[in-house]
């Protein structure tokens, strides 16, 4: 019996699974707030972490300004938390509900079997990406506007 190692990028880029909205209490600002609150910092305080002036952190915090990048990863290793906790709520990233389950226990397979199962979602994920590639171009050469 011959074996094949498959070779799935770790991080494999799915652009048509982040469906979830941000409902308009968890945005980034109300997040930012929140966190710093819960560590008993100020504004001057967490500004001063960061090394930025405290009118920037005031008008993330207002919900006036968008961190950049590096921002955010200052924020976070200030905060002790994920750049993930400061962006995305608690629920809106990772499997749905009734894939959880299958995740934590497939987390804990050996290298080989979760390069199966890594191989088999790349395959699923791939196709239905495909079809609905196909579903725009096929409803745009038609005139449809698709939804």
């Amino acid at each position: 019996m011959r074996t094949y190692k498959a070779s799935i990028p770790a991080t494999p880029f799915y652009p048509c699974l982040v469906k979830k909205k941000v409902p308009p209490e968890l945005r980034f600002h109300d997040r930012l707030l929140t966190l710093r609150k819960e560590r008993g910092l100020t504004q001057r305080a967490l500004a001063e972490m960061v090394e930025m002036h405290i009118s920037q952190i005031r008008r993330y915090e207002g919900g006036q300004s968008q961190p950049t990048l590096d921002a955010i990863r200052k924020l976070a290793v200030a905060l002790s938390v994920s750049a993930d906790m400061l962006l995305f709520a608690q629920d809106e990233r990772g499997p749905d509900d009734d894939l959880k389950l299958q995740f934590e226990a497939a987390s804990r397979l050996d290298p080989e079997e979760k390069n199966v199962i890594r191989s088999v979602i790349e395959s699923i994920v791939l196709r239905n990406t495909f079809k609905a590639a196909e579903r725009r171009f096929t409803n745009a050469d038609s005139g449809v506007t698709p939804r």
